[in-house]
């Protein structure tokens, strides 16, 4: 069925043509003996007029919303123009109508402005993303695609793909399982990242790879996390943490400067990390806003005072007092963050309020708020209760105090993690990356491994981590010590990693990093929920309402893979 034009194209320059087009009804509306409806396609909408006189007249009297039609009729100067649409200084008057397909009432308006639900759209996830804002996102989700694809080809990376079904490995979350038909109580895993067979890529002597790569986590979900999504994962032989860094922000620029149009100034911000929590309160602090935490000096020290004798104390300083109502706010997500104790004070016409000021004296507190208006919001607590929670508030200060201009992107690279982290509840030792991370200096990982360093950076983009990456291990013998550092005993080591610490016998220099594709795209879009940029997103109770999935199976389907469920 032949078209001249697409939805988005017609203007005054095609008056009087005779054109044909095809779509959905995205509304229709009779207005005395004339017919008005507004075909949709996937690049915008045109609309249509139909007098009584017309050979179409009573086949578009049939019209309903979300029909597809076919038409034909001439360009004409619309007299009541729309600027919000690309084709609003014109209609088509059409002689000829074809109903391709009927439709029923939907169950939610297909409009950008829709009233409908959450569970309600991704249940008719289809007719949602007939939606021209859904539609957006998922078109620039593949620029974007296309985008990082050509970079990495030009810079002579071969995209190779890695299995789907593996084997179970620690990569910090919980699998999921697959049970095998043919080898009864044995289990395959899906991928948490291609982490293990793109290091064997460069054992293999590729030397650069990337991948567009599905990942499967099964963790409890957020705004701006799902249980499959979708990495750029890059990986090159004979690289240092400079080769990588210089690779992303070459990405980085070009993607923002031909998708968005906007110049990213280079080299990236980089930041230890140990100076990103304290002054931070966060390893990915958002930069589109100076305000940051301060620790409190050791004079103010009290052992008197309940507050200031706690072990540690950081503040941040405002200069606007900020309402009781807000206050609350700050004092939820810091609790919620797991803050102990957040207080306050504040100066106004030279006097100081607030329940600081019976932990302060005068002169203290004139040293700490110097003019009028200024306030100071204090944590306090063990190290975990005070920087990170307050971290949070300081976060959410930028949007309280209007501290955050629209679309600006500020990169940040956060470098010299912790090369381990210790869990009291465990008693051990976890990788604060993965177990494939290499050191920054060897002795200090076997000697003083909770200060030892990982050659280990992620990159941040207004406050969301949007990568990570390190240069690997690739000594067998350092794998080895990791894997017994972190717990695993020796069978456990050659049933998990056997076949991979055999491949590093064969040696080779690699490292490199993954970048989370629709976060990226997320924070590109200007949107503030992941499921937007997903084409068939999990809600956050991790089902998928269209399919009504996870669901049961019958009791054969089961048998086969040797299953019995128990109730």
């Amino acid at each position: 069925m032949k078209i001249t034009h697409v939805n988005n194209e017609l203007n005054l320059s095609h008056i009087q043509h005779r054109v044909q087009l095809r779509g959905w009804v995205s509304k229709s509306r009779r207005m005395g003996g004339m017919i008005f409806i507004d075909i949709r396609d996937r690049f915008g909408i045109t609309q249509l007029t139909v007098d009584q006189h017309s050979a179409a007249y009573e086949q578009a009297l049939l019209l309903r919303q979300e029909f597809v039609i076919h038409v034909s009729g001439i360009v004409v100067e619309r007299q009541s123009k729309n600027p919000s649409l690309k084709t609003g200084e014109i209609e088509v008057q059409i002689d000829q109508l074809t109903i391709i397909n009927t439709s029923e009432t939907p169950p939610m308006l297909v409009l950008d402005e829709t009233d409908a639900l959450e569970n309600t759209r991704l249940t008719y996830r289809y007719l949602d993303l007939r939606r021209p804002i859904q539609q957006n996102f998922l078109m620039m989700r593949s620029n974007i695609t296309q985008t990082i694809r050509k970079v990495l080809v030009q810079e002579g990376f071969y995209e190779l793909e890695t299995p789907i079904l593996g084997k179970s490995t620690p990569e910090g979350a919980r699998d999921f399982l697959v049970p095998s038909r043919l080898y009864e109580q044995q289990f395959y895993a899906l991928p948490q990242s291609p982490q293990i067979f793109k290091q064997l890529y460069m054992v293999a002597g590729f030397e650069k790879y990337f991948q567009i790569a599905r990942c499967f986590r099964d963790e409890d979900l957020r705004a701006d996390r799902q249980l499959e999504f979708t990495q750029v994962d890059i990986e090159a032989s004979f690289v240092d943490q400079e080769d990588v860094i210089a690779l992303i922000e070459n990405i980085m620029t070009t993607l923002f400067l031909e998708i968005l149009n906007v110049s990213i100034q280079t080299p990236f911000l980089r930041m230890p990390y140990d100076q990103a929590i304290l002054t931070y309160g966060s390893d990915k602090p958002d930069m589109r806003f100076d305000l940051e935490l301060k620790t409190l000096e050791a004079t103010y020290k009290n052992n008197e005072s309940p507050l200031l004798s706690l072990d540690h104390q950081a503040y941040i300083l405002i200069d606007r007092v900020i309402t009781r109502k807000e206050i609350d706010m700050l004092t939820e997500t810091y609790k919620k963050h797991g803050g102990h104790i957040l207080s306050y004070a504040k100066k106004e016409e030279d006097s100081f309020s607030g329940p600081l000021t019976k932990h302060f004296s005068n002169e203290q507190l004139q040293q700490l708020l110097s003019k009028n208006n200024d306030m100071i919001i204090l944590a306090t607590g063990s190290f975990n209760q005070v920087y990170e929670p307050l971290g949070a508030v300081r976060q959410q200060l930028g949007k309280i105090l209007d501290l955050i201009t629209p679309q600006t992107y500020k990169f940040l690279w956060v470098v010299d993690f912790p090369l381990f982290e210790y869990s009291e509840e465990d008693g051990r030792l976890y990788a604060r990356h993965h177990p494939f991370t290499s050191p920054k200096n060897e002795d200090e990982m076997i000697n003083q491994p909770l200060t030892a360093k990982a050659n280990a950076y992620d990159i941040v983009l207004n406050g969301y981590e949007i990568g990570g990456g390190s240069i690997r291990i690739f000594k067998q013998e350092l794998q080895q010590k990791m894997f017994e550092m972190l717990g695993l005993k020796k069978e456990e080591i050659v049933n998990r990693f056997g076949f991979f610490t055999e491949a590093l016998k064969y040696g080779t220099p690699h490292g490199g990093i993954a970048l989370g594709l629709d976060r990226l795209i997320m924070l590109m879009t200007n949107t503030e929920n992941i499921k937007d940029v997903i084409a068939f997103p999990k809600t956050q109770s991790a089902r998928d309402m269209m399919m009504d999935a996870p669901s049961t199976v019958d009791e054969k389907q089961l048998e086969e893979i040797h299953i019995k469920v128990k109730l």
